[in-house]
C-alpha cells in the first residue's frame, strides 16, 4: 500500500501498519514535507526509507524492501508495486486528484476525507466502478464506525432509526486563533481543531453517514442535544414515528458517554422479540440502543484497506444521491468581495441540510466555498447561496459536482 498524508493520525498508521499488521507492506509515502514522512518511518522502525522524485527510482527503492517518500502522489498512483492509495489529507480538491489518479491505474482507494465524500462522494463511487476498483471511507472515524454499527444492527432484524455522533462540545464560532494551543499541543493544524470544535467535522461527518444509509436530518444542523447522561437515555428524545416518517435521521449528542463513541437507535417491528430485547437489558423501546464506546483511528484503518483489498469490501461509500448537503454558513459578518477561507477558518462553519432544502435554497456546498469570491453581503449565521458568490473558473471540484449533479435528481423527501 501506499499512503498520501503523514500528519496526526498517518504517523500512527505507519506505526500501526510496520509493526502491527502481517501482510500489509507500507511501501512508499507522499507528504508535502518528505522530511516528515522520513522521520514518521524512522520512528515506526524503518530508518531506511529513500526519498525519491521519479517513477523508476520509487520502483526500484520498493523492488528492493525500501519504503519510498516523494512530495509527487502521482508516483504511488501510477506504481505497479502499490495496490491500495490510503489517503489522510482532508484536502477535497487534492483528495480528488488523487482519487482519480488512483482509479485511472487500478488502485482501491481508503479514505479518511469526509469532506471530500460529502460534496462529490457518488461521483468517485461511480468513477471506481467503472474502473472495478473500491472507493471507501475508513474504520476507525466515526462514519466508518458508525456503518458497521449500523450493519450490524440490520443484521440483528432491527430498523436502524438515528446514526448519531457523541461530541464533547461545540461552538460554531472558534477560529484557527482559539485553537492554535490545542492544536500545537496534539501537533496537529489550527484549522483541522477548529473545524472539529465549530462543527464542520461533524456536519461532514454525519452528512456522509446520511448518504451511505438513506437517511437525513430533522432540522438544519442536526438536533444535537445535550444529554449528560449514559447514551442509552437519550432513547426518549425521539418519537418513533416521526423517524419512520423521515426514513430515519442522523444526528450528534453533546456531553453523553461514553464518548467519543457513536450510537444507532434503532425499532424492531416484530413484537415477538421484545421480551427477549428486555431481557437482554435493552429496556421495553420502543427504541433500543446500540453503540460503540470508541472509534480508534489509526489502529482500525489497516482492517479497512485489508476489507478492500482482499475482499472488494467497502465500509461507507454513497451511491447517490447526495441526501444530505453540508452548507456554507457565515460566521460572522461577511463582506461583498472577500475571498472565502478554507474549512476550519475564519470566515465559515458547515451545516448539515436536507438535499432537497437545499437545492430548493440554491446553497452553497461547503466543500465549493473555498476560494469563492463574496459578490454581496452575508449576515452572521445565514446560509451562503450560490447567487452570493462568485465560482473560481476551472477547478476540478466544481466540474465533478457538475457531472454528479447531472447524474443524479436532487431526492424528494
Amino acid at each position: 500500500m501506499g499512503m498520501i498524508g503523514v500528519g496526526f493520525i498517518g504517523r500512527g498508521c505507519v506505526t500501526q501498519i510496520i509493526n502491527q499488521v502481517p501482510g500489509m507492506d507500507l511501501v512508499a509515502i507522499s507528504n508535502r514535507t518528505p522530511a516528515s514522512a522520513i522521520d514518521a518511518l524512522a520512528v515506526a522502525g524503518r530508518p531506511d526509507a529513500v526519498e525519491v522524485d521519479n517513477q523508476r527510482d520509487l520502483e526500484d527503492a520498493i523492488a528492493k524492501g525500501m519504503p519510498a517518500v516523494t512530495s509527487d502522489p502521482m508516483l504511488l498512483c501510477a506504481s505497479d508495486q502499490v495496490d491500495v492509495i490510503l489517503e489522510l489529507t482532508g484536502a477535497i480538491t487534492f483528495g480528488a486528484e488523487v482519487a482519480l489518479a488512483a482509479f485511472a491505474h487500478g488502485k482501491h482507494f481508503v479514505s479518511m476525507n469526509a469532506e471530500l465524500d460529502a460534496t462529490v462522494g457518488p461521483i468517485m463511487r461511480a468513477k471506481a466502478n467503472d474502473s472495478g476498483v473500491i472507493y471507501t471511507i475508513s474504520d476507525g472515524d466515526q462514519p466508518g464506525v458508525q456503518m458497521n454499527l449500523f450493519r450490524f444492527v440490520k443484521t440483528l432484524g432491527l430498523e436502524p432509526l438515528v446514526c448519531g455522533n457523541i461530541k464533547g462540545m461545540l461552538d460554531l464560532y472558534r477560529t484557527p486563533e482559539t485553537q492554535k494551543g490545542f492544536a500545537a499541543q496534539w501537533g496537529q493544524t489550527p484549522e483541522m481543531v477548529t473545524s472539529f470544535a465549530d462543527g464542520t467535522k461533524i456536519a461532514f461527518e454525519q452528512a456522509i453517514v446520511a448518504n451511505a444509509t438513506g437517511m437525513c436530518v430533522a432540522e438544519r444542523g442536526m438536533s444535537g442535544p445535550q444529554y449528560d447522561g449514559q447514551i442509552d437515555g437519550l432513547v426518549d428524545f425521539y418519537d418513533v414515528d416521526d423517524l419512520r416518517s423521515r426514513g430515519g435521521v442522523v444526528d450528534y449528542a453533546l456531553g453523553s458517554t461514553p464518548s467519543p463513541g457513536v450510537y444507532v437507535f434503532a425499532a424492531h417491528s416484530d413484537e415477538r422479540h421484545h421480551i427477549y430485547l428486555d431481557y437482554a437489558k435493552l429496556g421495553k423501546g420502543p427504541l433500543y440502543s446500540f453503540y460503540t464506546p470508541y472509534h480508534l483511528y489509526h489502529f482500525e484503518v489497516p482492517i479497512s484497506i485489508a476489507r478492500a483489498a482482499l475482499f472488494g469490501d467497502t465500509v461507507l461509500a454513497t451511491e447517490g444521491p447526495i441526501r444530505v448537503e453540508v452548507v456554507a454558513t457565515a460566521k460572522s459578518d461577511l463582506k461583498a468581495g472577500d475571498t472565502l477561507d478554507g474549512l476550519g477558518g475564519f470566515m465559515t462553519y458547515g451545516e448539515c441540510e436536507n438535499a432537497w432544502t437545499a437545492s430548493a435554497g440554491n446553497l452553497l456546498p461547503m466543500g465549493l466555498a473555498e476560494g469563492c469570491k463574496l459578490v454581496r453581503n452575508v449576515p452572521k449565521d445565514q446560509a451562503l447561496t450560490y447567487d452570493d458568490v462568485e465560482i473560481p473558473q476551472g477547478r476540478l471540484i466544481d466540474s465533478l459536482r457538475a457531472e454528479q449533479d447531472a447524474m443524479f435528481s436532487v431526492p424528494e423527501r
